[in-house]
């Protein structure tokens, strides 16, 4: 049986600090995997969605870019798994992470939007 609890965070700013010139929001869910046999055991699945401006055309700019946008969600996973052990961890094992930057260009601001999200495991305290 799946018991979800959504943590909802008002302020994804403080993880992604000054480089983000949007944050709209993150998402974490907790749930109990049905397939473990461990006590205590949940998978943590969070995503964030948030915007970098700057240069997406040809120059030197845009891979630069796309490479800090990457690097600003691997290191929210790195603080997730800080977070959790902190907070609900014995143990922790980063599954699965994905960073998608997509070029924004011809509206407002031109930069990236970025999806990113990961999968933890953890053991409870």
């Amino acid at each position: 049986m799946f018991r979800k609890l959504i943590l909802a965070s008002a302020a994804p700013g403080a993880l992604i600090g000054p480089a983000v010139g949007q944050a709209e929001g993150q998402r974490i869910v907790i749930e109990r995997s049905p397939s473990a046999h461990q006590k205590g055991f949940v998978r943590v699945h969070s995503s964030i969605i948030f915007f970098v401006p700057g240069s997406t055309g040809e120059g030197e700019e845009a891979p630069a870019l796309r490479d800090r946008a990457k690097r600003i969600v691997y290191e929210m996973a790195g603080k997730e798994c800080d977070v959790l052990r902190d907070v609900l961890a014995k143990d922790r094992r980063l599954e699965s992470i994905t960073s998608n930057p997509h070029r924004q260009t011809g509206q407002a601001a031109e930069g990236y939007n970025v999806q990113g999200s990961m999968s933890l495991q953890l053991t409870l305290k």
